[in-house]
């Protein structure tokens, strides 16, 4: 029977994680490890276990989530037909990006980066993990701060594959409704993010401008 404001929560005890190292050790430790992670568009072909890819998603999985409600869905593609139809699809959508939508100055924004419509990692990286935002539950039941739910678990799920050793690289064609219609998806999913998943080309370059991050000064406000 679901809780009601006549019949009070039950809670079970806190299991806080304590760290090997001392806290601002584990912290810092933490820090390098995602100091290290770019968005890579060279991936390795080279296989990566189902079981690797699990945990990953286990542990973006694990977010908090407005009342609860855990409004994602991740789907994981492996299949080179299904990854070929998508990498159609998502450069459909980004020469009309690249062509006519984006605006000059966005444009001139992404040129250090070098990025166009071409997208042969969707079909190179092992795995996509396709992130989706739930706007009901499965049982067509609200779901609250859906948008800011599915982003703590996707930094969560690109954190877990840094740990891990993975690349990754954060795609985000616009529109991507296609997604759901690929991959037959119900009408309470809406594609929120693209993730190729694999390992790093042995030539990987990134671009220098992606190098730079702003200073903690600039950041961080202590009031």
């Amino acid at each position: 029977m679901p809780n009601s404001p006549s019949r009070p929560p039950k809670f079970a005890l806190h299991k806080p994680y304590s760290p090997d190292l001392d806290p601002i050790g584990a912290a810092k430790a933490f820090c390098e490890v995602l100091e290290r992670r770019r968005s890579i568009r060279e991936f390795s072909a080279a296989p990566v276990d189902r079981e690797l890819i699990e945990w990953v998603v286990k542990s973006a999985a694990s977010a908090p989530s407005g009342a609860n409600k855990q409004p994602w869905r991740f789907v994981c593609v492996q299949d080179p037909a299904l990854k070929k139809r998508i990498r159609e699809a998502a450069e459909i959508e980004e020469r009309e990006f690249y062509s006519r939508r984006a605006p000059t100055a966005w444009k001139l924004d992404l040129a250090p980066l070098g990025t166009d419509e071409t997208k042969e990692f969707l079909e190179i990286a092992p795995w996509l993990i396709v992130v989706f935002r739930l706007t009901k539950t499965d049982d067509g039941k609200s779901v609250y701060y859906s948008e800011e739910s599915v982003g703590i678990a996707t930094g969560m799920l690109l954190a877990a594959a840094q740990m891990a050793g993975l690349a990754t690289l954060t795609h985000t064609p616009s529109p991507m409704a296609f997604l759901a219609e690929v991959l037959q998806r119900p009408s309470n999913e809406r594609a929120y993010m693209l993730i190729p998943v694999g390992w790093p080309a042995e030539t990987c370059h990134v671009p220098e401008a992606a190098l730079i991050k702003k200073p903690l000064g600039d950041v961080m406000v202590v009031r």
